[in-house]
């Protein structure tokens, strides 16, 4: 999943064309879990995978839950478009200059915060509620708390990969006198003593 730019394209996760239909989601997403249950059960080291396991089965839940429902799905596709379209107005903003790009920056933060929280964890784990999810995935209660962490840390994982490729304003370092400082602050002392 590397170009997604980070953010999460659940339509890369089931290999879907751009335009899906409703059975095309159903169908990669039975097939992708039968798959994962298959190389689940037949890995001698299944166990010291098991976060990497239940990440991929939490992202083939979320993305069935998600894109199946045309309204949620498109609901997804059109956040997804906005936060990416604010990164390169902040992007552009930036390169300019102005002053503006501030307040642009804690704008697009504050969007993909949101977006990552939805997407990427509280959508991910009510797909681990959802019946269908779970008559195809044998996913539990169990499954449920254990990813809970995994997919806080994804988050924060995408969070800062995302961060890392976006523009960022030099910060000088503040020239201090220190001797000029020492000075204004024996004068304030004096005029202190002396009211």
């Amino acid at each position: 999943m590397t170009d997604d730019l980070g953010y999460v394209d659940y339509r890369e996760v089931l290999t879907l064309p751009e335009l899906y239909k409703p059975a095309d989601v159903i169908r990669n997403y039975k097939k992708r879990a039968k798959q994962l249950l298959i190389e689940i059960s037949e890995d001698q080291k299944a166990a010291e995978k098991q976060d990497q396991y239940l990440l991929q089965m939490a992202q083939l839940n979320a993305a069935f839950y998600i894109l199946r429902d045309r309204q949620r799905g498109e609901t997804y596709l059109r956040e997804r478009e906005e936060v990416m379209g604010l990164e390169n107005e902040w992007r552009s903003l930036a390169e300019k200059g102005g002053g503006e790009e501030d307040a642009m920056r804690r704008r697009y933060d504050q969007a993909l915060r949101n977006f990552l929280a939805k997407y990427m964890e509280e959508f991910v784990l009510e797909a681990g509620r959802d019946p269908e999810c779970v008559e195809n995935s044998n996913w539990s209660s169990v499954h449920e708390r254990l990813a809970g962490r995994i997919l806080r840390q994804y988050r924060q994982q995408r969070y800062q990969e995302i961060h890392e490729r976006l523009p960022f304003f030099e910060i000088s370092q503040p020239e201090i006198d220190w001797e000029d400082r020492n000075r204004f602050v024996e004068e304030l002392l004096k005029g202190s003593r002396q009211a």
